[in-house]
């Protein structure tokens, strides 16, 4: 995945060897692609692996070559694009060209093949360009020629003579750009692989070359080296994971998967920083994502689709639906790993994959769990099954039906559910992440309405809690009770009780009993999807599903989401207009304490992600963690607890 500056490479090396005819280090080319060609001599990689130490004079001598190319004037080389920065001197433009030109050679690349398994790894295609934006403002350096690539594999020794040091010869200039100088120190110490003890060494001999030649190209190093090698480390990313997905063949081998999953794992840690992923996937998430690409891989190359590959055991709790049999199934799942990204979405719990199964509308979402996900607050009711009594009720709740339920042939859950997005490929869902149109709080309240009709006993024989506020309050102290000692303690440092204590708060209030009714139990703006075909808004994500207080899913609703005054009220209005007298008794003042334990909710659970980093790259959670004062001052407030104090400083 050379990025390419110019197409007549051969121009470039060329240029090289005009400004040093008799270096040691000049360049080989072969044709017009300046791919590695022949050279005698030994590969670095061969005689000194990556991770390995190299002999210092080897490491001044590449300093110097790197040093020794400021020194190739610009008029010798080939015209650059005509977006390139005019101010060759301007760091910042520099790398934010570079990154959009990484960017495009990647998607013209590897994204159709390759997409869809970096989404599900939490890679988008866009980081190099984002990471860019992020960079502060940068010391001005002067342009010269980079090599941009030099790794082990492209470097040569030769063995000097009686009484000579050994010489260099550099390979393949495919990668070759114009820029700041203090990028390619960056690639070259990334991509040799030096030891970290060598690291200093390599940076003082590049420092050391450079000043005898062009003293500018190292002027700031200290404050603008740690950009480029973060930028470095995500360019690896994509190359890497591609060279270790390609390592697999056209087979379905998992010992070459197993094998693979190292490499990814290793270069996905390296750059976790600078691409802001909160946790790495680990070793088996990543093998399972492997798996289901080259499995969807092997099917495209061989035109078939093997039955070992895509077996899978149905999960009796769900009955086969009659317009969504094995076959539909089998097809589902052959086309989850070669998805492309913008079909692949990433929730707080959930895996999501959307594909199209010819002969059924609509699309179907295959949903799998992401990693090992820490859920604090627990589900009462499998979501498959309340998606069917939903279905077979015939209410006017939209929601998505379930299809399928089993296990792959990599012992993995899956459900499988009609998509609820829009039918275009390059569209995500919408969800009203601002609140609700009036139109749409309607809708939602005729929803809720609707739910309060459905028979829930053949969901909970019991029938909900008697008294649901006292339910809901235990769990809220069993929830704080078992959170990790260290979220714990930070709770306690910022005022929040301890299990003991809050349940003794929350024991003085009482609410008004209410029929129990089924609820969705987290009515978030990311569990609602504008419907763009239809209008309106389905409901998604029922596992948090419960039988209880009707008021409930509408508070929790209301906490959730940007609502402005008038949507709340009108919200209230209709709801209390809508439901039976039976559903709504006593609201006026009840609704303030579900408020209040849904702030005091939000303020454990927040602080529980911001210690643990748990999902902390998706959307809805990092809303939530980055209005945590917010959050933490209405708790302690709704608590009747003052915040305690900084102490003084001594």
């Amino acid at each position: 995945m050379a990025i390419r500056t110019w197409s007549d490479v051969s121009a470039v090396a060329a240029a090289v060897r005009v400004r040093f005819p008799q270096t040691s280090w000049r360049p080989v080319f072969r044709g017009g692609l300046g791919a590695p060609g022949q050279a005698p001599g030994e590969r670095l990689e061969r005689k000194c692996p990556g991770g390995k130490p190299v002999d210092s004079l080897l490491i001044g001598k590449l300093a110097e070559f790197l040093a020794g190319l400021t020194q190739v004037r610009k008029e010798a080389l080939p015209s650059l694009p005509p977006d390139w920065p005019h101010n060759e001197r301007d760091s910042k433009a520099f790398l934010g060209s570079f990154a959009r030109l990484a960017t495009a050679r990647l998607r013209q690349a590897n994204w159709t093949e390759l997409g869809g398994l970096f989404g599900v790894l939490g890679v988008p295609e866009d980081s190099l360009v984002r990471f860019a934006e992020r960079v502060p403002s940068m010391a001005r350096r002067p342009y010269s020629l980079l090599h941009a690539d030099l790794r082990r594999s492209k470097v040569i020794i030769r063995e000097g003579g009686e009484g000579e040091d050994p010489s260099v010869v550099c390979l393949d200039w495919r990668s070759a750009t114009y820029g700041d100088p203090l990028y390619d120190l960056a690639s070259h110490l990334v991509r040799m692989r030096y030891p970290e003890h060598q690291q200093q060494e390599v940076i003082d001999a590049w420092v050391k070359a450079v000043q005898s030649v062009r003293p500018m190209a190292a002027y700031s190093l200290s404050k603008d080296l740690p950009h480029y090698l973060a930028f470095v480390r995500i360019q690896s990313v994509y190359t890497d994971v591609r060279r270790a997905a390609r390592s697999l063949g056209a087979e379905l081998d998992r010992t070459r998967l197993a094998e693979a999953v190292p490499e990814i794992r290793g270069t996905l840690e390296r750059a976790a920083e600078p691409l802001r992923l909160v946790k790495v996937p680990a070793d088996g998430e990543i093998e399972r994502a492997l798996y289901r690409w080259q499995a969807a891989r092997v099917v495209r190359l061989g035109e078939a689709r093997p039955a070992e590959v895509f077996r899978w055991t149905p999960d009796g709790r769900l009955p086969e639906c009659p317009d969504f049999r094995r076959p539909e199934v089998d097809s589902a799942l052959a086309q989850e790993g070669e998805a492309s990204a913008k079909r692949v979405f990433r929730g707080t719990a959930h895996l999501n994959t959307v594909v199209k199964v010819p002969g059924f509308e609509p699309q179907v979402v295959v949903r799998r769990m992401a990693g090992e996900v820490l859920r604090r607050e627990r589900g009462f009711l499998s979501e498959h099954a309340v998606l069917k009594v939903i279905e077979e009720s015939k209410a006017g709740v939209r929601a998505p039906r379930a299809l399928a339920l089993g296990y792959d042939s990599q012992d993995c859950h899956f459900t499988i559910h009609t998509y609820e997005g829009p039918t275009a490929p390059d569209q995500p869902p919408n969800h009203p992440v601002q609140g609700l149109t009036p139109n749409e709080a309607d809708q939602l309240v005729e929803q809720l309405a609707e739910l309060a009709c459905i028979d829930h006993s053949l969901l909970d024989p019991a029938e909900g809690q008697a008294d649901f506020y006292g339910w809901l309050s235990n769990e809220l102290v069993r929830l704080v009770n078992d959170l990790p000692e260290a979220s714990r303690r930070e709770a306690c440092k910022r005022g929040l009780p301890g299990g003991k204590r809050l349940s003794e708060i929350l024991g003085r209030h009482r609410v008004t009993p209410r029929d129990p009714v089924l609820l969705h139990g987290d009515l978030n703006p990311w569990n609602l999807v504008r419907d763009g075909r239809r209008g309106g808004l389905t409901i998604i994500d029922w596992e948090m599903a419960m039988i209880g207080d009707p008021l409930y899913d509408l508070v929790r609703h209301l906490h959730l989401t940007p609502t402005l005054p008038e949507i709340r009220q009108r919200m209230f209005r209709g709801w209390s207009e809508t439901l039976p007298e039976r559903c709504t008794k006593g609201w006026e003042q009840d609704w303030q304490v579900y408020r209040w334990i849904e702030q005091v909710r939000s303020a454990y659970i927040d602080l529980d992600r911001l210690v643990t980093g748990d999902a902390l790259d998706t959307p809805n959670v990092q809303r939530a963690v980055d209005a945590y004062a917010m959050t933490l001052a209405a708790a302690t407030a709704s608590l009747g607890l003052s915040r305690p104090r900084p102490r003084p400083t001594p």
